[in-house]
C-alpha cells in the first residue's frame, strides 16, 4: 500500500510509536567491492560488534554514515526539492555575497549545522537589527515544547531534527528540541583492507639537493605562487618535515607506498601495538576502507517526540486539533526526508551505495503485532507533505513561504574575510 494521508493521520493521533525504514545495500562495483567509511579523529574509522538483526549473531560492523551526517543529507534533500520547486519550506538565509568577500556563498537554515539557532543567523542582521534581537529572532527566546508555534512557521526542520539554541543569549538554558527523526548506515561484516598512493610526474621532477621551493612574497600575474629563489620567498612552502619540497606545490613523483592516516600537520599517525615480549612498537596507521557482506540503512520516526510538541494559537490554550495538524504536517516532511535522501547514497569518494529494494516504511502501530507495511517513493512523499501542510494553514499554523533574508554583520563579512585570505594565502585546512 501507498502511505496516504487518511492514513497517517490516524498514525499521528492514535498511539502508534514510530514509522521505520530499514534498507540493505551493496557497493555500487558489486558484491566483494571496498567502500571508505568517514574518518574521525586521528585519523580512525568507527569500528564496533552489534547483533545483526536478521540473523542475531554479533559481526564486526563498520559506520559508513553517522546521525549527524545522515540528518545533512536528508535537509540537503528537502532543499534541492524547495529548490527544484516541488514543495515550499519555510528558510532562513544569509548571503555572503559582499564584495570584499574573495568567495561568495550562502547559507541557509536547511545547510547551517544549528539550524535557525546557527552563530551564523545570530551574527547577522535583519532589516538592520542583530536577528535575534529583531521581532523573528526572538522567537528563539521563548520557544520550547509546550509553545513551538512560531518555530514551526520559522523552521518547522528543527522540529523534526533537533534544535539546542546553545549560542544564543540563554547559553545552555536556550531552547532544545529533542531529535525525532534518526537514521544512520552501517556496513556489516567488515573486513578491513589495505590502500596505497602513488603518482607519476610525466616531467620527472625530483627533490634535488640544495633546492627549496619558497612562497613568493609577491603575488604575480605571469609567476607561480612559488619560487626556488630565496630572495623572492622567505617561508618555504607546505608545512612538517616536507615543507619546501617540490611535493608540496604538487609537482615530483609519488612513489608507491601505503594511505597512511595523518594528522592536521600533514604527519603520519601511528599506534602503539604490544610485542610478544613485553615492549611494544609504534606501526603508522593505515587508511585502506573495508569489504563488507552489506550496508544497512535504518531510519526512525519518532512520532511519540512529535506528540510531546504542542501549537497553541494567538496565547490560546492548546487545541488538539490544530496540535494534530502540526504534528502531521512534521511526521510528512521527516517521511519526505527520510525518502528522497535514499534517491542518492554517493557518502564520499569511493563510497556509494545502491539499494537491493525500494524504501519501505513500516507503522510500528501495536505492540505484539506486525508492523503494516508502506511505499513511499520520491513524488508520493512530496504530495503527502504538500498536503499535509495546507491542513496545517487551514488549522491557522504559520508557515513561512518566502525566505527570511538575513544580511551578514560587517563584523562577520571581515571575519570571514580574513579566514578566506589566510586559507587561500597559507593553503592551510580549518583550524
Amino acid at each position: 500500500m501507498t502511505l496516504d494521508m487518511e492514513t497517517l493521520r490516524e498514525a499521528v493521533s492514535g498511539a502508534a510509536a514510530a514509522f521505520r525504514c530499514v534498507t540493505d545495500y551493496q557497493p555500487a562495483g558489486g558484491s566483494g567491492d571496498k567502500v571508505f567509511p568517514p574518518t574521525y579523529e586521528g585519523g580512525k574509522y568507527a569500528t564496533e560488534e552489534r547483533i545483526d538483526p536478521g540473523t542475531g549473531e554479533v559481526r564486526s560492523c563498520v559506520l559508513l554514515d553517522s546521525v549527524q551526517s545522515q540528518a545533512n543529507r536528508m535537509e540537503l534533500a528537502l532543499l534541492e526539492a524547495h529548490r527544484a520547486g516541488e514543495v515550499n519550506l519555510p528558510l532562513i538565509v544569509t548571503r555572503f555575497d559582499q564584495e570584499e568577500l574573495p568567495k561568495k556563498f550562502a547559507v541557509t537554515s536547511l545547510e547551517a549545522p544549528h539550524r535557525a539557532a546557527d552563530a551564523l543567523f545570530r551574527d547577522s542582521l535583519l532589516n538592520g537589527v542583530m536577528f535575534r534581537r529583531s521581532d523573528r529572532g526572538r522567537i528563539l527566546d521563548s520557544v520550547d515544547v509546550r509553545n513551538a508555534t512560531a518555530l514551526f512557521g520559522l523552521c518547522p526542520t528543527a522540529l523534526v531534527f533537533g534544535l539546542w539554541d546553545s549560542t544564543g543569549p540563554r547559553g545552555g538554558l536556550g531552547a532544545k528540541f529533542q531529535r525525532a527523526l534518526v537514521s544512520e548506515i552501517v556496513g556489516f561484516d567488515a573486513v578491513p583492507g589495505k590502500a596505497t598512493a602513488s603518482r607519476m610526474d610525466p616531467a620527472q621532477i625530483m627533490h634535488a639537493p640544495g633546492v627549496t621551493l619558497y612562497r613568493r612574497d609577491e603575488s604575480r600575474d605571469d609567476a607561480p605562487d612559488w619560487t626556488v629563489d630565496k630572495s623572492k620567498g622567505s617561508k618555504p612552502v607546505g608545512r612538517g618535515s616536507q615543507k619546501g619540497r617540490p611535493a608540496q606545490a604538487n609537482h615530483g613523483n609519488v612513489t608507491p607506498d601505503y594511505a597512511f592516516a595523518r594528522d592536521r600537520q600533514g604527519q603520519i599517525v601511528s599506534d602503539t601495538v604490544e610485542n610478544s615480549d613485553g615492549g611494544s612498537t609504534r606501526k603508522p596507521r593505515i587508511l585502506g576502507g573495508f569489504t563488507i557482506s552489506r550496508a544497512t540503512q535504518t531510519t526512525v520516526l519518532s512520532l511519540t517526540a512529535l506528540r510531546r510538541l504542542r501549537f497553541p494559537l494567538d496565547g490560546a490554550d492548546p487545541n488538539g486539533a490544530v496540535d494534530r495538524a502540526a504534528h502531521t504536517a512534521l511526521a510528512a516532511l521527516g517521511l519526505a526526508a527520510g525518502t528522497l535522501a535514499r534517491s542518492d547514497v554517493d557518502l564520499r569518494s569511493r563510497c556509494q551505495l545502491f539499494a537491493e529494494t525500494g524504501p519501505v516504511w513500516q507503522l510500528l502501530d501495536r505492540p505484539g503485532k506486525p508492523p503494516r507495511e508502506f511505499d513511499l517513493d520520491h513524488d508520493a512523499a512530496l504530495r503527502l507533505l504538500t498536503r499535509a501542510v495546507e491542513e496545517a494553514r487551514e488549522a491557522g499554523l504559520p508557515w513561512e513561504e518566502v525566505p527570511l533574508e538575513l544580511t551578514p554583520s560587517p563584523d562577520l563579512v571581515e571575519l570571514v574575510r580574513r579566514s578566506q585570505e589566510w586559507a587561500r594565502d597559507e593553503g592551510a585546512e580549518d583550524d
